[in-house]
């Protein structure tokens, strides 16, 4: 009995033990944990450490004339943390002090809305971020996406000021990439993107433009934040400038007679071309395609694909190569004859050809069946030229550089297609296809440049879409105008098929749209009846075109306009869609740059000692007179004229206002302009402040109904 007392006590004391232990280590873990929980927490924080990844400052975007078409800009996330030792001290002493103003702060500020849009005033943040001390979130999220501005005013609120330190405030630096023109060349400028591709210029100079990261050794604290630790880092090295050919009145210009013209025929898609002739600089490239709009019910034009890369059949357009070819190759003169027939189809050698639109005439020269667009015609020529050896055309082909990628700098250019044949019926039957534009797939960058070739005397230039790469300011880089072929053929074809692109205007497919246009323009219709993919040739889809270059007798710049129709469209042709927007291109690059160059008169700069009036005389008189300028006046001007000032005083001439054409506008105040324009039943569309700098329509254009007028103001 002694033996199991004495067991049992043995027993009841190790049990005692035992929970008198239990009780000991857990209020050891309940003290660790609420009371020096924070303490050890931070301690094992600050043991964690690693390098992290210091993000570039990626490049920007410029045009020519140094606007900025894609850049980067910053934007805020700030959260707090409150377990920093500043906003702890002395119970919360600074954090309680500062509560009130810093809630009325946030709340007023930014419009009693927190990031989500949600409602919140000065009292509600103020209890969320009571709730959100006491819980000791070291990672509150307190507002995201801020801009430059609001974060500028945010480090002035209460509590902020004092310094991360002492308000816990973390802020991260994000960076969001903006094209501030919007539409305008953003398939080309590309989009910088986090989860997908890059494109367009974004994506073949990507190396430049992101530079190389840097690194920063960091001790985390919780939920991710951290904080840097002194003296270990290497700073990123920013990404590169990059300099394009662009230049932005003139892509707005494209772009606007574009959109115009696929606005009002409803077709897929569109593009257009500028070129500067002589250098092969791309000034403008636009590309519009049609989307589903579900906000307006219907749809909408974006810059969605580069379709001035996309390979098609070209239809009509190619005849300018065929042309060349033929005529390089001494078979025939501009002024000799061949016989197309009035019934609009013929059979030659190996296939039927059928001519979209009947001929004039049974037989036409060369020269008119270029101008005309005769199928029938071209393919006779090419037979009679190349019937012998298909091979020999082909060989020409190559020589125009229409069986490779222009090499604009751009990835996603297509390849080219030419059909493979033997010498046989099959080469010949390809032949001839090819010969006014089919079975041979070429992009519209690719037919521009033979195009702008011919404007530039047979000197083929290479196109080019970035002219300089700069980093912190300098230049390191320059890109020069590239020939590829001095002379594509010799100078008395390159005259002649000139004067076949004119014919084509004066005379062929395009008269009508060109009529009485006021200087004269060289190009090429063209008219596809497209087939491929899901599209079948019974379901009536026609891709036009229209390539030329103007001025004609000296030319500046070429242009192509690409417009693919919708099914069974009511106008399909290319002098019915393409040609008025190679027109209004023309008209208004012709006032913007040509006329001021042939006339010897450019806009001065800003801080020029010399400037030019123009307006209602005598109050500009009046003005003069009141600043002491002396005013030189042998034509006894008293109505409208321009003054060409400087501090010498000013010379007056007068301003003719015809009745029946459009005036001289320029240098007149928006006032004076509208006066003048207005009363001549002319609409007026304005953009910009200041002086009249430029007018889309030239001086002396016919005025006819409902005519509208765009005036550049600087």
């Amino acid at each position: 009995m002694d033996i199991k007392k004495d067991i049992l006590w043995r027993v009841y004391l190790s049990f005692i033990c035992i929970v008198v232990l239990s009780l000991v280590v857990m209020g050891r873990v309940f003290y660790i944990q609420r009371v020096e929980g924070p303490h050890w927490r931070a301690l094992s924080d600050s043991l964690h450490q690693k390098y992290v990844e210091l993000d570039a400052e990626r490049g920007t975007i410029y045009s020519e004339d140094g606007q900025m078409l894609s850049t980067s800009i910053p934007y805020f996330d700030v959260y707090i943390d409150f377990g920093a030792e500043g906003l702890r001290d002395k119970n919360g002493k600074r954090f309680k002090e500062n509560l009130d103003s810093f809630a009325f702060a946030m709340s007023t500020y930014f419009g009693a809305r927190d990031s989500s849009g949600k409602e919140k005033s000065a009292v509600e943040y103020k209890k969320e971020l009571r709730r959100a001390y006491n819980q000791g979130n070291r990672y509150y999220a307190l507002r995201k996406n801020l801009s430059f501005e609001e974060y500028k005013a945010f480090r002035s609120f209460p509590l902020v000021r004092l310094g991360r330190n002492k308000s816990g405030v973390i802020v991260e630096t994000n960076t969001r990439r903006l094209n501030p023109f919007g539409l305008l060349a953003r398939r080309t400028i590309g989009l910088a993107r986090e989860n997908a591709q890059n494109v367009g210029l974004e994506r073949t100079y990507d190396s430049l433009l992101r530079g190389s990261t840097g690194k920063r050794l960091v001790r985390f604290i919780s939920h991710g934040a951290y904080v840097p630790v002194e003296g270990y880092e290497i700073d990123p090295e920013n990404g590169k400038d990059i300099i394009t050919t662009l230049d932005v009145n003139i892509q707005d210009v494209a772009e606007n007679a574009l959109m115009k013209m696929l606005t009002e025929s409803g077709a897929q898609h569109g593009t257009c071309i500028v070129m500067e002739t002589k250098t092969g600089k791309v000034k403008a490239i636009a590309n519009l395609g049609r989307r589903p709009d579900p906000a307006r019910a219907g749809f909408r034009y974006d810059e969605d694909l580069n379709y001035a890369l996309h390979t098609t059949e070209p239809g009509s357009t190619v005849k300018l190569a065929t042309l060349l070819a033929v005529l390089d190759a001494g078979a025939v003169s501009v002024n000799d004859h061949v016989e197309v027939g009035t019934a609009g189809s013929q059979y030659v050698a190996v296939r039927n050809i059928n001519d979209a639109e009947r001929s004039p005439k049974p037989v036409l020269t060369v020269r008119e069946a270029f101008a005309h667009s005769s199928n029938v015609g071209m393919a006779k020529l090419a037979l009679k030229a190349f019937g012998e050896d298909p091979d020999k055309f082909k060989g020409y082909l190559h020589r125009y550089r229409l069986d490779r990628p222009a090499g604009v700098g751009l990835v996603g250019e297509e390849k080219p297609m030419i059909p493979k044949w033997k010498r046989n019926k099959e080469g010949l039957h390809a032949m001839l296809t090819m010969s006014f534009g089919y079975a041979i797939e070429v992009s519209p960058l690719q037919t521009l440049m033979l195009y702008n070739a011919v404007a530039n005397g047979g000197k083929m230039m290479k196109p080019y879409l970035v002219s300089a790469i700069r980093a912190n300011g300098s230049t390191v880089r320059t890109f020069e105008p590239k020939v590829l072929d001095e002379q594509i053929c010799k100078p008395e074809v390159v005259k002649a098929a000139r004067s076949c692109m004119e014919a084509v205007v004066t005379e062929g497919t395009a008269k009508e749209v060109f009529k009485d246009f006021p200087f004269t323009v060289a190009g090429k219709t063209g008219t596809a009846h497209v087939a491929g993919g899901n599209i079948r040739y019974s379901d009536g889809v026609y891709q036009a075109s229209f390539v030329g270059y103007f001025p004609a007798d000296a030319p500046e710049y070429s242009c192509i306009v690409v417009v693919k129709t919708q099914p069974h469209a009511a106008k399909h042709f290319g002098g019915q869609l393409a040609a008025p927007v190679f027109k209004e291109v023309a008209a208004k690059l012709f006032a913007m740059n040509v006329q001021q160059k042939r006339n010897g008169v450019m806009p001065l700069p800003a801080d020029s000692a010399r400037y030019l009036y123009a307006g209602y005389a005598p109050g500009i008189k009046d003005i003069f007179s009141s600043f002491g300028f002396r005013v030189r006046d042998s034509a006894k001007v008293d109505d409208w004229g321009r003054f060409d000032a400087s501090f010498n005083g000013a010379i007056a001439k007068p301003v003719s206002v015809p009745k029946k054409s459009i005036p001289d506008v320029r240098h007149m105040t928006l006032r004076d302009a509208l006066y003048v324009l207005e009363n001549l039943n002319v609409k007026v569309v304005a953009k910009g402040r200041g002086k009249v700098l430029m007018q889309d329509l030239a001086p002396g254009t016919p005025i006819t109904k409902n005519v509208t007028i765009n005036l550049l103001l600087n």
